[in-house]
Formats: structure tokens, sequence, C-alpha cells
């Protein structure tokens, strides 16, 4: 059996943010691997998924500790995805899993699934669905999250979709939950479609995107200034983009020009592009980080409306890097329109990153800015 303890000390976050109070493995990792380990020691690598894996904790300390391959996996952000294979080749073990959308194919056949409760209850509820949906009927499900981030309404959430519910003893302010007996739901929840009148539009969104089908308070204030970006724009990216809102309505203000929205979720890249396509807007959308496909000095306009999170974390080191992104991308003279809470003090970073940068609206609680690239 493998050391499980070295495994997961030299466990890394990048290409995400790293900082001291950010960590790549936390106690709920280690309480699920516990929780599950009669089970994935009885399995073949094959008959598991692991969902939300953020940085390879259980993928990797499956794989080491019982021998396993051939573990399905699925995690939203692409940073996850990528930091995975780089802790895994680290390690010698990028042969063990293969990646996977959340689908049939990540499920069918599955008999144990490891997961990392999500804080959004429609993420956690389309995952418990398409679970129930597809796996075995046998299937048992290990789940556990952060207490602080934890909520009964979780319990409820997967109490629709499993006949068996339990909680196991809350370990280093973590606690599990087990569930057993799929049932699945016909038709699923998830993707929603929410008409959205003050923009002509039907918002359609999965679990895990930042928003769901609403129209969020810092992207409504940005909206007000979409008609005063560059009218002769002729390349605008939406970074960060959710469900596209933002690029859907630069694409109405200035049909001349070409739209990019980019964002590292599975999740809110097939809710732009089908929120788009509902829309019959014309979008360019890409799964990436932090925009990387998109070339230097090739960006009239950015728009953004940045996370002030990294997964559970109350950190800004995601916004920085989307920042700095903006900046590589826009060309001299390109202009970045920027919404964040106003407590923040992304103003300076704007400037350095970008260029000068002014305020354009206040709220009670958002600023907007518009910064152009020296």
């Amino acid at each position: 059996m493998a050391d499980l303890p070295a495994v997961l000390a030299s466990l890394r976050r990048a290409p995400d943010v790293e900082a001291p109070d950010l960590t790549a493995v936390d106690a709920s990792d280690r309480l699920i691997l516990a929780e599950a380990e009669a089970a994935l020691g009885a399995v073949d690598g094959d008959r598991v998924a692991v969902v939300g894996d953020r940085y390879g904790a259980l993928t990797l300390g499956a794989a080491t500790t019982h021998g396993l391959t051939g573990l399905r996996v699925h995690q939203d952000p692409i940073t996850g995805e990528q930091a995975l294979s780089r802790n895994s080749a680290r390690l010698g073990l990028s042969a063990v899993y293969t990646s996977h959308h959340l689908d049939a194919d990540l499920f069918r056949g599955v008999g144990v699934v490891l997961l990392q409760l999500p804080r959004s209850l429609g993420e956690l509820t389309e995952i418990a669905e398409a679970v129930a949906r597809w796996a075995d009927p046998d299937v048992a499900l290990y789940a556990a999250g952060r207490l602080k981030h934890m909520s009964r309404s979780m319990n409820d959430v997967l109490a629709r979709s499993f006949t068996e519910v339990t909680a196991t003893r809350a370990a280093q302010k973590s606690r599990g939950l087990i569930a057993r007996g799929p049932m699945p739901t016909d038709p699923p929840t998830f993707p929603t479609r929410t008409p959205l009148p003050e923009l002509d539009l039907t918002v359609v969104a999965h679990g895990a995107v930042f928003a769901g089908g609403t129209l969020d308070l810092g992207t409504r204030v940005l909206l007000r200034h979409v008609d005063r970006i560059a009218p002769d724009a002729r390349r605008i990216v939406d970074l960060g983009c959710g469900t596209g809102l933002l690029a859907i309505a630069a694409a109405r203000a200035r049909p001349d020009a070409d739209v990019v929205a980019s964002d590292r979720s599975a999740a809110a890249v097939a809710s732009a592009r089908a929120t788009a396509n509902l829309a019959g807007v014309r979008l360019e959308v890409r799964r990436e980080d932090a925009a990387a496909g998109v070339p230097d000095a090739s960006a009239d306009v950015v728009l953004c409306n940045p996370p002030f999170h990294e997964h559970t974390a109350l950190h800004t080191g995601g916004a920085a890097k989307l920042i700095a992104a903006a900046g590589r991308v826009l060309r001299p003279g390109g202009e970045m329109w920027t919404v964040y809470n106003g407590h923040l003090h992304h103003r300076g970073v704007l400037a350095r990153a970008v260029g000068p940068t002014e305020i354009v609206d206040r709220t009670p609680k958002f600023v907007v800015t518009r910064s152009v690239r020296v």
C-alpha cells in the first residue's frame, strides 16, 4: 500500500492560485477516502467515479492506496483538470484515470462515487440526479465537506435522489454524507430555462454555473454601460463569462464584432453556449483558464465580473489572475470594463496590470471601472 500522507502532501494547486492560506488538500478529502476505504478495496477502478476532486486528492489517493486504475473523473473547472494532470504526472500516475463530462459515460456501471461537496445546491442537485440516473442500482456515494460550508439542505438534496442518506461523525471540522438507493428524477432538474424579459432572452443554466438562471447584481450594473464600449471594437472578450449575459449583450450592441465568451467552468461554457444559441446570438465560447487561448494584444474590449473566492475560500487571487490576463490580451488603447464589490481594492490592481483606471459607476455595493491599456 502506498504512503497516502506522502502522496497528499505532494499535491499542488497550480495552475490555480497558490498562497499560504490556500491548500491543495483538506480534512474533507481525507474523510471521504477513510469512509470509502472498504468500498474502494472491494471494487475495480473502472467502477469508481470521482466528482469535484479539486487538485487530485481523491483520485490519486484512491489509486495509490488501493492500486486502482480506470477511475473516471469529472472536474468542473479546467484548472482542476490541469492540476490533477500535473500532480499525477509528477507521481507517475497519469494512466490511472480518465476525464469525463458530467454524463452517462462518467457513471454507467459505477458502484462507488467519491464527491467533494460543492457549495451550490444546484450543482449538488445536478450531480446527485446524474448518479441516480446512470450509476448501478447498488451505487454508494461518499461525500464530505467543511462544516462551515455545509447545511441541512444538502441532506435534503441527496434525499430527493437516494432512499438512504446518513451523516458521518464530524472530524477536523468536516463531515461526510453517504447516500445509497438511487431514485432517478424524470425529467432532470438541470439545465434550467429562466426567462429574463428585461434582457429579452431565456437563460439556460447548469447547476454549477455562477448565479444560475438569475441576473446577478454585479452583471446588472455593468450591463448599464455595454452601449458605451468602443464603437469600433472588432474583438470583445467576456472574461469569466458565466451564463454569457455580458457577451450576449456585447454581441447585440456591436453586431460586427467577434465576441468570445471565456470561462474555466464546464457548466458555465455549456450554459453560455446554450443561452446564446437560444437567443440567436453568435458567440465563440471557450473553456480555458484566464483566456489562455486568446492571443496577446488581440482584443479591443474585455468585460469582466471577477470572482471574489477560490472554491470555498474568500480570496482575490482569482480576480487578480483574470485582470492580469486582460492586460495580456488587450491591444494598446483597448478597454477593460470591470464590475466588483466596492469593498475590494481592485482599482490599483487594474491600473498596474492594464493601465489608467477610472470609476464610471458606483452603487451601494458595486463599482464599475474603465481601464485603458497602455
